[in-house]
């Protein structure tokens, strides 16, 4: 193994230089840090990440807490894999590397200090870690622990979360306002029974994407109608379920709106389950712009999210903590309206 001493011989520099080069590279001239990179390069040389932490009094290692019980569906949802995609390819580029810190599974068996259940314990294990900083998803149930986590000092992100701390912040999408869109939509094209097939209570996107559906039909002057709403939990099973309630009603609904695109496609399934042709006899309207959303058939009109660009600003706010004392402001990330086959006018 290549040493920081032999790099240091073959550059006629001194093992201090090296070590600033990778790790104060602005106190080192320009000229000395290409040349001692180039060297690294072609040998192949890899600083020690423990030492790097220990010289830069910062660790390079951030935390992703997330619940991955095995029973839940949610590290399943495709718009989360995009998600972690853009985040993780977003720290990779300033140095920084993702570890998944893992949550009680609820079978009787818990790690100490693991469980979003005792979030002092979490906090405590976090700083164990070295962690520069945390990346938080919500299972539902989390507030407790996210609560802790915005107070201990740490830098943190959390994802769809309203967080507030010393050090914390949060990312989120303009939920609110691409459901209103969808049903403002849905009312250009004639449709007067509108329903919608909810996300999950006390989750915070699905909150935001009811109220955003209760605001298009004030701005369509359409009226609410109680029985038009149901509840889902955000995948496929949940959609199709609650798609055959509205559909057996006296007085269906000619279009519905799902909070999750998950759930559009089971109420796609359910329509032709029920002889109904979309969008001739109902029209479907889904949220997230997963990749199934286009692949289905009749392909599926929805409001998209940046899933990759969520991740890449979740790391960039983030990153701004890592560098400066600053909190940066929460992100609301825009969402998009995209118009394919599953709508179609009232006749």
């Amino acid at each position: 193994m290549v040493t920081a001493r032999q790099i240091a011989q073959l550059c006629g520099v001194s093992v201090a230089t090296v070590s600033r080069v990778f790790n104060r590279p602005a106190t080192v001239s320009a000229a000395t840090r290409e040349h001692v990179e180039r060297v690294a390069r072609d040998l192949d040389f890899s600083p020690n990440e423990a030492a790097r932490a220990l010289s830069r009094q910062r660790s390079t290692m951030v935390g992703l807490v997330w619940d991955t019980d095995h029973r839940r569906h949610s590290w399943r949802h495709p718009f989360l894999q995009d998600l972690l995609l853009g985040l993780k390819s977003a720290l990779s580029s300033r140095g920084y590397h993702l570890l998944m810190l893992a949550t009680s599974d609820d079978s009787g068996s818990r790690n100490p200090g693991a469980s979003l259940a005792d979030p002092v314990a979490y906090v405590s294990m976090t700083r164990r870690h070295h962690l520069a900083g945390l990346v938080l998803i919500d299972s539902g149930t989390d507030a407790e622990a996210f609560s802790a986590f915005a107070h201990s000092g740490l830098p943190c992100v959390a994802l769809d979360v309203a967080l507030s701390g010393p050090r914390a912040t949060y990312v989120t999408s303009d939920n609110a306002s691409g459901a209103a869109d969808a049903v403002r939509h849905l009312a250009a094209l004639g449709h007067r029974r509108i329903a919608t097939i909810t996300g999950p209570h006390g989750n915070v996107p699905a909150a935001a994407r009811t109220d955003g559906y209760l605001r298009g039909l004030a701005e369509a002057e359409l009226p609410f109608r109680e029985d038009l709403v149901v509840t889902g939990d955000f995948y496929r099973e949940s959609g199709f379920a609650e798609m055959r309630r509205l559909l057996a009603r006296a007085d269906p609904p000619t279009a519905v709106f799902a909070a999750s695109d998950e759930m559009a496609v089971g109420a796609l399934l359910a329509a032709r389950a029920a002889g109904c042709r979309v969008p001739d006899d109902v029209a479907v309207v889904g949220f997230d712009d997963i990749e199934v959303a286009s692949l289905v058939d009749p392909a599926l009109t929805t409001v998209a999210q940046d899933k990759r660009g969520f991740g890449t600003a979740a790391a960039g706010a983030l990153l701004s903590m890592l560098d400066s004392d600053e909190v940066p402001e929460p992100v609301r990330l825009p969402t998009k309206l995209v118009v394919r086959d599953s709508c179609g006018s009232q006749r």
